[in-house]
C-alpha cells in the first residue's frame, strides 16, 4: 500500500477508466465541499418576498490543493502529475452510448472513508521550484471535481427486529482489491474474508468494477 512521505495513508485520485491511481505525496491540509441547490421565485401580489419554489438539486463540488516534490530524486515532477491531466482529456474508447461521443473519464477521489465519484471540471498546476536546467522538482495542483454519481442511490438498509446494525454498500472500482477495502473499512486487511463471506465471491481477486457489494458490521 503507497503511503505519504510522511507515512500517512495517502488520499488518491483515480482514473476509473484505466484504474491508474494518483496517490498524494502529502495529504491536503483542507478541502472545500459545496452544493448548491436551484430555486425559482414566483408571482406574488402585495407580498415581501415571493414564492419559493425548489427547482432541481445540485451535485456537490470538492476543491483541493495537492503538493508533489522530487527535490530527493532530482527527478521531473511532472511525471508525477501527468496522469492527473489525462484524467482531463477525452477517452474516445469510452465513447457516450447515446451521442457516440468521446468524453473525459470519472475520477474517483479516495481518502479514508471519504470517497467521491466525479468528473474534473478544471485544474492548474504551478511550478515552485526548479533544478538548475530548469527542471521542474515541486509543484502545487488545484483543482475542482464535480460529483457524478449520488451516493444516496444506494439506500441503506434498516435493521431488523433485533438484527443489530445493518450492512453499508459499497460500489467496486477499477483497481480495487478486497485487502484494501478491508484496511479502509476495518483497518484489518485480513477482514477481507468477511466482505467475500458476505457477497458470496467465488474469486476474491477478480471483482467486477461498477459491481455494488456489501460492507458488514463488525460484530
Amino acid at each position: 500500500m503507497p503511503t505519504t512521505r510522511g507515512g500517512l495513508e495517502p488520499a488518491l485520485v483515480i482514473n476509473k477508466n484505466t484504474g491508474d491511481q494518483v496517490a498524494c505525496m502529502f495529504n491536503p491540509y483542507e478541502y472545500t465541499l459545496t452544493k448548491r441547490n436551484e430555486f425559482e421565485s414566483g408571482k406574488t401580489k402585495g407580498k415581501n418576498i415571493p414564492k419559493i419554489s425548489f427547482k432541481q438539486g445540485g451535485a456537490q463540488s470538492l476543491r483541493l490543493r495537492l503538493l508533489f516534490d522530487t527535490v530527493s530524486d532530482q527527478s521531473d515532477v511532472r511525471e508525477i502529475t501527468a496522469p492527473l491531466w489525462k484524467m482531463m482529456m477525452i477517452d474516445a474508447d469510452r465513447a457516450n452510448a447515446r451521442t457516440g461521443k468521446g468524453e473525459p473519464p470519472h475520477v474517483i477521489f479516495r481518502w479514508g472513508r471519504f470517497e467521491l465519484e466525479a468528473v474534473i471540471t478544471d485544474m492548474n498546476q504551478k511550478m515552485t521550484l526548479f533544478l538548475k536546467d530548469g527542471t521542474p522538482v515541486r509543484t502545487t495542483v488545484e483543482m475542482t471535481l464535480l460529483q457524478v454519481v449520488d451516493d444516496t442511490q444506494y439506500a441503506k438498509q434498516n435493521p431488523t427486529s433485533g438484527g443489530g446494525i445493518a450492512p453499508r454498500t459499497r460500489t467496486l472500482y477499477a483497481g480495487d482489491r478486497l485487502d484494501l477495502i478491508a484496511w479502509q473499512e476495518y483497518e484489518d486487511c485480513s477482514q477481507w474474508r468477511r466482505i467475500a463471506e458476505a457477497n458470496q465471491l467465488s474469486d476474491p481477486l477478480n471483482l467486477r468494477a461498477g459491481q455494488v457489494i456489501q460492507i458488514p458490521p463488525m460484530e
